[in-house]
């Protein structure tokens, strides 16, 4: 898939690190592990064990399992297999990294990943949730290697549908790791593995059950940070197609994690209130100013799919991520809260895929498991729910706060010794003394005064400051 990435020059270079160094400071982000963490994760690492029958674990190793991941990704959180039936239905197995095994509640790595929250990624280096020892080693599913997992199994009918779910606490072994990159190309090339083709089914299928519902899937480009062999870059990323159809299958995982919750009357779920219908009728109203009309009678998830992947199909995305609003975390032990809804997925959910790199998830997981099985809720589990929502608000807050840091450091760097130069740009959004821009080219965003038009206007901007310290940008609109 094309990219775009815009390089650093070279004398930028060295203030560059220096800022990001400082951002990190500012953020008050770890620089390691302490030396009981180490300790503690080092011992887990070698004393959990891995063979089924000595941890009296179920033996699922004779499934194929695969993983795709981002190219070059060493915390593998989740592995799958799909197997299609005569009927034209399925069996998914999808594997989550038994991340409880080695965090015992109330120990010294426990504690440390409950003051981190997440894994924060850096381009300068990621801060892990756990030792690198588990993260990307003894409980990450990398390939060829016999790992403990938390195994769903949903056997769906031909339109995706589950008809029944289990969850097992099991040994597996993965065949294969994927990059998205690698795994899209095998499949348009007709060389892809079973699974991954499958693959492709399922995220057909379960796109349209998420259009039924009244699910809706943002899917803006991402700006990323990468690493070259010549400094820091920006790259817009629009993923490939697989991408969608992987995260269809946490979708559904997150939701049948929500339902055993709701069943068993515990857990935390992923909430979202719905959007205000003054906010919904606004929203309609800018689709008709930006010429792609949101019209009647079409649902707003099939509408955002839609969408071209053009400059003004990106404003048109920018202005209904303003309807994703509101998100966070609900408790509950006993009484089932009222709203339990994540209202752009249009069904309750929950975060279980990823306990490798998000708090969360090693809760939602041990409630589940229990829940799926029978069994009483471990009790420091449940004493422990109501931490979780701070915990996980301030991290995002941190990782919110250090990813457009990041971003606007990079991108001062990119334009630093461009004083003067004008630039092509469209209005992404307008406000009250000033607009949100995106460059074409450099993949930067700034805020310019004195703007005229609306958004999905191009205009020309000239750049007048680029500090690299602060990642401040200042443009003017051109004449």
């Amino acid at each position: 898939m094309p990219r775009r990435r815009a390089r650093l020059v070279s004398p930028a270079q060295t203030e560059l690190r220096a800022s990001l160094a400082a951002l990190r400071d500012e953020l008050d982000l770890p620089s390691g592990f302490p030396p009981e963490v180490e300790a503690e994760a080092a011992s887990a690492a070698i004393g959990v064990a891995t063979d089924p029958t000595v941890a009296g674990l179920a033996d699922l190793r004779g499934i194929p399992f695969l993983t795709i991941d981002p190219e070059g990704s060493t915390d593998l959180d989740q592995a799958m297999h799909i197997d299609r039936a005569d009927d034209g239905g399925a069996v998914l197995h999808y594997a989550i990294a038994d991340v409880p095994a080695y965090v015992a509640f109330g120990g010294a790595v426990d504690a440390e990943a409950r003051r981190r929250g997440q894994t924060l990624y850096a381009p300068d280096g990621r801060i892990p949730l756990h030792p690198t020892v588990l993260s990307e080693d003894a409980a990450s599913l990398l390939p060829d290697r016999d790992r403990r997992a938390f195994v769903w199994r949903f056997v769906m009918d031909a339109a995706a549908r589950p008809t029944e779910t289990t969850l097992t606490r099991a040994v597996i072994r993965s065949r294969a790791q994927w990059s998205y990159v690698e795994a899209q190309r095998a499949v348009d090339a007709g060389t892809a593995p079973d699974t991954l083709r499958h693959l492709v089914w399922f995220g057909e299928e379960r796109s349209r059950r998420e259009s039924e519902r009244g699910g809706a899937s943002l899917n803006l480009p991402e700006t990323r940070v990468v690493a070259t062999d010549e400094g820091y870059a920006l790259e817009v990323d629009e993923g490939v197609p697989l991408e969608d159809a992987n995260a269809q299958v946490s979708l559904l995982t997150g939701m049948a994690a929500a339902e055993l919750m709701i069943s068993g009357r515990v857990g935390i779920l992923r909430t979202m209130p719905p959007a205000s219908p003054e906010d919904i009728a606004a929203f309609r109203a800018q689709t008709v100013g930006f010429g792609h009309p949101w019209t009647t009678g079409v649902a707003y998830g099939d509408y955002l799919r839609d969408l071209p992947r053009t400059p003004l199909g990106r404003v048109v995305r920018e202005h209904a991520a303003g309807l994703f609003r509101g998100a966070g975390y609900t408790v509950f032990d006993g009484e089932v809260p009222a709203a339990t809804m994540q209202s752009a997925i249009a069904a309750p959910y929950a975060h279980v895929t990823a306990p490798l790199r998000r708090l969360v998830d090693r809760w939602v997981l041990l409630i589940c498991e229990a829940l799926a099985n029978g069994r009483e809720v471990p009790a420091d589990v449940r004493s422990s729910l109501d931490e979780l929502p701070s915990i996980m608000g301030r991290s995002s807050q941190i990782a919110t706060r250090l990813d457009a840091g990041t971003v606007d450091r990079v991108a001062a760097a990119l334009l630093h010794g461009r004083e003067g130069q004008v630039f092509d740009a469209v209005i992404l959004r307008r406000r009250e003394e000033d607009a949100q821009v995106a460059l074409t080219e450099p993949p930067v965003e700034a805020r310019v005064r004195d703007v005229v038009g609306g958004p999905g206007a191009t205009l020309r901007v000239r750049l007048v400051r680029a500090d690299i310290r602060t990642g401040t940008t200042e443009f003017v609109a051109q004449a």
